[in-house]
């Protein structure tokens, strides 16, 4: 397996102006959505099966199969809805993927319902990023201009129209199901499963539900074929992704490779760790996954090894935390933002999100006790598995990992009734955890 960089989404990111239409085309652009308008609708699902792309949004379910759920065309309107929402702390390789080349995604949106019998389209975007929303408001225009999106498309007969939705900016929609709630007008909660969104999704009507990633994944495999995918990444883990580094690193920033490319090696392209600091501890798929050591750094990161190893490839956010960090610190801050972004619709997630949230900051203030570390264990085995959606999970997969990983730093907190760290030195720009004058004053 190669472990050199594969630019595929990424190849245009670095040319002038690489978000509009006609940059896009003079790289090959639309070529492969004519390709796929030749071809027979269920041909193109089986290529989606047949190239092994899974799922890029964090569960890693198989793509092509996901298609294949969908009845039997009844004659009454199919929904494709690609899933923009993306909120969660570390994640971050969507937004810049629609950001420099929103086309691609177009493609991957026209081919996709092509192939599933969708002949109208949403984007769900999360709507804080308003230069990203206009980005894709003038792809989605162009594309009109052009004759890739609308009616007759290329002269294949086929019909498609395709809405950019801005979402009001809460979390929990990127759980496909509140996601469609919040698409249809209501408050964005998880719905009851089943029925699935395959069967009665958006309208009430069969839906497939994709990442960003995994439909703008779709027209290099359509121009380049099956084999050329399943050549890169593992056996059960095909293909290439995006990986995103933040934190301590030399140069964070978005790196496109093959799955099955281990964090050592992405360090070595970021140019290492920090100051030559030494590596604490990392994400392998966010904040919502259990955290790693420099014990996994040569963990293959592909769906099998990471699960193997205990935590989740996820998004692929690989945030990176040097032997300056409180570990107890970084972890209270997440479990802050899970509360804040509880839906509120089931008890162990809006209750128990609040509790872990009073027990973290007594412990990192030096104000717990070592009753409070089993409480929050405990509280965690309340949340885990009982809540309607994997928010609750996500919750709790980082203090689980923490406390098994790094409790003697815990007990820290408690026997010297302080937080042993310095919060200045881990910091990324010059800090102080001193009021300013007027701060003392206010």
């Amino acid at each position: 397996m190669t472990t050199e960089l594969v630019p595929v989404l990424s190849d245009i990111w670095d040319q002038e102006k690489s978000w509009k239409r006609d940059t896009y085309v003079a790289n090959g652009g639309y070529t492969a959505l004519k390709k796929a308008l030749g071809m027979q609708p269920t041909d193109l699902v089986q290529m989606v099966k047949d190239s092994g792309l899974r799922g890029r949004g964090g569960a890693g379910f198989p793509t092509g199969m996901k298609w294949g759920f969908l009845p039997p065309d009844d004659g009454k309107p199919r929904y494709l809805v690609v899933n923009a929402d993306e909120s969660e702390p570390g994640t971050c390789k969507d937004i810049p993927l629609m950001l420099a080349n929103p086309n691609v995604l177009v493609e991957g949106v026209a081919i996709t319902s092509f192939a599933i019998g969708c002949n109208h389209a949403f984007i769900y975007l999360r709507g804080e990023v308003v230069h990203v929303y206009r980005r894709l408001l003038q792809a989605v225009r162009e594309a009109y201009e052009a004759g890739d999106l609308g009616k007759d498309i290329h002269g294949s007969g086929f019909d498609l129209d395709v809405t950019v939705h801005a979402g009001a900016g809460a979390y929990i929609c990127g759980e496909e199901t509140a996601l469609l709630d919040s698409l249809e007008g209501r408050r964005g909660q998880p719905r009851l499963k089943p029925p699935f969104p395959a069967v009665a999704g958006l309208y009430a009507r069969p839906t497939v539900v994709n990442n960003v990633e995994s439909v703008a994944s779709v027209p290099a495999i359509v121009n380049n074929g099956v084999e050329w995918f399943t050549a890169m990444g593992t056996e059960r883990s095909k293909g290439h992704g995006i990986f995103s580094l933040s934190g301590h690193v030399e140069r964070p920033g978005q790196y496109e490779a093959p799955l099955g490319i281990t964090l050592r090696e992405l360090l070595d392209m970021a140019g290492g760790m920090r100051g030559g600091k030494k590596l604490k501890f990392w994400t392998p798929g966010g904040s919502s996954t259990p955290i790693f050591t420099d014990a996994q750094l040569d963990t293959p990161l592909d769906y099998e090894s990471v699960g193997a190893a205990g935590s989740m490839l996820g998004t692929r956010a690989l945030q990176i935390f040097d032997e300056t960090t409180c570990v107890v610190r970084a972890v209270t801050r997440w479990t802050e933002f899970y509360k804040h972004e509880s839906c509120g619709k089931c008890t162990p997630c809006r209750e128990g999100t609040f509790w872990l949230t009073q027990i973290l900051k007594r412990l990192e203030a030096g104000k717990g006790t070592e009753a409070d570390i089993q409480q929050l264990l405990d509280t965690c085995d309340s949340i885990a598995g009982r809540s309607f959606c994997a928010l609750g999970d996500g919750a709790t997969s980082s203090i689980i990992s923490s406390v098994k990983l790094f409790r003697e730093e815990y007990e820290r907190h408690v026997s010297e009734g302080a937080c042993p760290f310095d919060h200045a030195a881990s910091a990324l720009f010059e800090y102080s955890s001193e009021p300013t004058t007027e701060e003392a004053h206010a």
